[in-house]
């Protein structure tokens, strides 16, 4: 196993992202269309935030009612805006840090992605599944 293994090799490159203007509507639907759960929010190329699924079930009624709830949440999204949902200022890593420097923030927070940021330009994202798929490929 390497030790010394940067995030760049293992980061997410082609990000999806949003920004404030988005709706959580918009923000929705990308996590449904490409089945992932974090999306970085971003002024131009600039990191100023990040948004979960999770965020987003929080406030939706999640599968509760089954398909009669997509106007309510509809509604809820309406009446919220991303800027109100999103964690401002996300803890970052840069594409040299290490695996382990990640495992180790992973290891000590209750979050799942850290958005990769090189001279305040987001680059990537790094999750707990790369991390894992990383440490599964080495045995």
């Amino acid at each position: 196993m390497k030790k010394r293994e940067k995030v760049e090799n293992v980061m997410t490159k082609d990000v999806q992202t949003v920004n404030i203007t988005n709706s959580l509507k918009q923000a929705n639907d990308l996590f449904n269309k490409y089945h992932i759960r974090h999306i970085p929010v971003v002024s131009g190329d600039k990191l100023i935030g990040i948004l979960s699924q999770t965020d987003i079930l929080r406030i939706s009624f999640g599968n509760t009612f089954g398909e009669e709830q997509t106007g309510s949440d509809e509604a809820i999204f309406d009446m919220l805006s991303i800027n109100q949902v999103m964690k401002h200022s996300p803890e970052t890593v840069s594409p040299d840090d290490t695996i382990k420097d990640a495992a180790e923030v992973f290891s000590k927070r209750e979050f799942h992605a850290l958005p990769v940021v090189k001279n305040e330009k987001l680059v990537g994202i790094i999750t707990t599944t790369d991390i894992i798929n990383y440490f599964i490929e080495q045995f």
